[in-house]
């Protein structure tokens, strides 16, 4: 079965309203890694992910947290080689009202459920090397 290929929704409302929800969403964003950051240092939790602490094998998520702190520390380098798969996505969830959203929603669950598995072996490699685990 042939599915048709729907097209791109346009981003909802005008222009300035949607720079607006934008500028909403990177303020929360901001200060979000901005308590991150802060509860972080007061409290160091050690290792949150439970299949790295129980195997010492990241998962593909591994480093999302340390995406948070490095932000609201301002060490962006560090945020971003922390897992830039998380980076990408968190930067996609900010800019949907721009349109990245449409995009999105325009791709066949088909495609959406195959770039979700990219972006999650991609980390996942990513992960592995970063934290030494993988063969040589």
């Amino acid at each position: 079965m042939i599915t048709p290929v729907r097209a791109a929704r346009p981003a909802p409302g005008p222009l300035p309203a949607r720079l607006a929800r934008t500028a909403l969403r990177c303020a929360l964003a901001a200060g979000a890694a901005l308590v991150v950051a802060v509860l972080h240092d007061a409290h160091d939790p050690g290792v949150l992910c439970p299949l790295r602490r129980l195997t010492g094998i990241p998962c593909p998520a591994c480093g999302s947290t340390t995406v948070f702190i490095e932000a609201g520390h301002g060490h962006w380098l560090a945020a971003l080689t922390a897992n830039p798969v998380t980076v990408l996505a968190v930067l996609g969830l900010l800019t949907a009202p721009l349109g990245a959203g449409a995009r999105w929603w325009s791709l066949t669950p088909r495609r959406r459920t195959g770039v979700i598995a990219t972006a999650l072996a991609v980390a996942w490699i990513w992960q592995l090397q970063r934290l030494g685990v993988a063969p040589s």
